[in-house]
C-alpha cells in the first residue's frame, strides 16, 4: 500500500471488530477485549487495529499476562509494528507485566520482529480446538504450527 505517517488513535471495539471483519484473512473477530488501538494515516482514515485481550491459553491468563488476540491491516506499510509497540507500551501502563502473541507457520513475523519482539516457543500443530466439553467449529486454520512472541 501507501507509504503513509501513521499515528496511534483510540478505536472502540464495535469499530476494531467490524476492521478485523474487513481485513483479516483467517480469523473472525475476538469476542472479548481489554483495550483496542488504531494506526490512522494523515487524513484519518484507519489502516490497522490491535485487539488485546486475556491470553486464550488457561495457563498464560495468569492477571498479570494480555494476548494481542488480533491484528488486521489494509496493508500499510509498517502499521502492524506500530500498533505491536503501542499495545506493550499501553500494557505495561496498565500495570501488566507480559504480553504475548502468536503467528502461524508460514507468516513471517516481521511486523514483531520490527516492533523488537522475539520467539519464546513453537507449538506444534493441532489436530482441531473441538472437544466434546468445549465444541468448536473449525475455521480452517486448524494443524497448522504457530510460533509464540513476547513482548521486550
Amino acid at each position: 500500500m501507501s507509504e503513509a505517517r501513521l499515528h496511534l488513535v483510540p478505536v472502540r471495539s464495535r469499530d476494531a471488530k467490524e476492521f478485523v471483519r474487513l481485513w483479516h484473512r483467517h480469523h473472525p473477530p475476538p469476542t472479548g477485549q481489554i483495550f483496542c488501538v488504531g494506526a490512522a494515516d494523515e487524513s484519518g482514515i484507519l489502516r490497522a487495529v490491535a485487539v488485546v485481550g486475556r491470553p486464550v491459553a488457561r495457563h498464560l491468563d495468569d492477571g498479570t499476562t494480555l494476548e494481542v488476540t488480533r491484528t488486521a491491516s489494509d496493508g500499510t506499510r509498517n502499521a502492524n509494528s506500530l500498533l505491536y509497540g503501542a499495545a506493550w507500551r499501553a500494557a505495561k501502563a496498565l500495570g501488566y507485566r507480559r504480553l504475548v502473541t502468536y503467528t502461524q507457520a508460514g507468516e513471517s513475523g516481521a511486523s514483531l520482529r520490527g516492533a523488537g519482539w522475539r520467539v519464546i516457543a513453537r507449538r506444534p500443530p493441532r489436530a482441531g480446538w473441538h472437544t466434546p466439553s468445549r465444541p468448536r467449529a473449525g475455521r480452517g486454520n486448524d494443524r497448522i504450527a504457530r510460533l509464540l512472541w513476547e513482548a521486550p
